[in-house]
């Protein structure tokens, strides 16, 4: 049986499988495809990686109640996806390493998230995470949806739970 807490385990290594599998493809982009401006939220491929990895500071900050808050918006933004890549795994095992310390009952409890004018506000370490990983598919999604308009195919990033068709690199992170 898979329980709530095993399930956000696996989704924190999904999480790390997607992004590198995404980011493989990003560092064969030239700098200057990297950096072109796409339909998205975030207008290039780029400044929406940025965007995930600033968010994902954000919340781990929020989750190891670390106090930070908004003020890991203040580190620049990396400027190639190669230094992005490194970033961002680095900040995928930290995720992990969290998940793989919870217990149960840890998903209830309240922690501080600053929100700057709107205040500080009290989220569950469970729904944090929930939000941390729909956040980190729908911008993955827009990066990978931009990578079909340069020369590099975007890559496969859903082939992680099912045993059937399960990536190698997936199996590393399961």
């Amino acid at each position: 049986m898979v329980t709530a807490l095993h399930q956000l385990q696996l989704m924190a290594r999904n999480n790390a499988y997607a992004n590198e599998m995404l980011y493989e493809a990003c560092c064969r982009l030239s700098q200057a495809e990297f950096d072109a401006e796409r339909a998205g939220f975030f207008p290039s491929i780029r400044k929406t990686l940025n965007h995930n990895w600033e968010v994902d500071r954000y919340y781990l900050d929020a989750l190891c109640e670390e106090g930070k808050g908004l003020s890991v918006y203040d580190t620049p933004h990396l400027e190639t996806a190669d230094k992005l890549r490194s970033a961002q795994t680095w900040q995928d095992q930290q995720l992990i390493l969290f998940c793989d310390e919870l217990g149960e009952t840890d998903l209830d409890r309240k922690i501080a998230q600053d929100r700057g004018s709107k205040g500080v506000m009290q989220e569950t370490i469970g729904n944090t995470l929930l939000h941390l990983f729909q956040h980190q598919v729908h911008h993955r999604g827009q990066a990978h949806a931009m990578l079909a308009g340069t020369s590099v195919t975007p890559p496969q990033l859903d082939d992680f739970f099912l045993e059937f068709g399960r990536h190698p690199v997936a199996r590393k992170h399961m």
